[in-house]
């Protein structure tokens, strides 16, 4: 299982990104996927979940209401649109995968993408 985040890119607050998490390797439709970040000095911090099949999601406080997780289980690829920007969701983004037939709601994401950088500027 390999993942792969991409389109992270420099926006004004208030602006808008989507990035992409595409997956590679067998049964993706049974893999959960959760978005994290990574704010310079800050530990990681995971901000949005999407269960196998779509069906369930959990976001963070913080992001709730301006990000939307969803998944093309066809195209082995998750989404994140982040909506209304703000300098503090610069970080990093990763997207990472427990084990397969795994819930989201699990400290053991054992996959991980690359990450892809996201700034905001004020």
């Amino acid at each position: 299982v390999q993942l792969q985040a991409s389109g992270g890119g420099l926006v004004q607050a208030g602006g808008s990104l989507s990035l992409s998490c595409a997956f590679s390797g067998r049964f993706f439709s049974r893999y959960a996927v959760g978005w994290f970040r990574q704010a310079p000095g800050k530990e990681r911090e995971f901000i949005v979940a999407i269960s196998w099949s779509g069906g369930s999601t959990y976001y963070v406080d913080s992001v709730k209401g301006r990000f939307t997780i969803t998944r093309d289980n066809a195209k082995n690829t998750v989404y994140l649109q982040m909506n209304s920007l703000k300098p503090e969701d610069t970080a990093v983004y990763y997207c990472a995968a427990p084990e397969m037939d795994s819930s989201w709601y699990t400290a053991d994401y054992k996959y991980w993408g690359q990450g892809t950088q996201v700034t905001v500027s004020s």
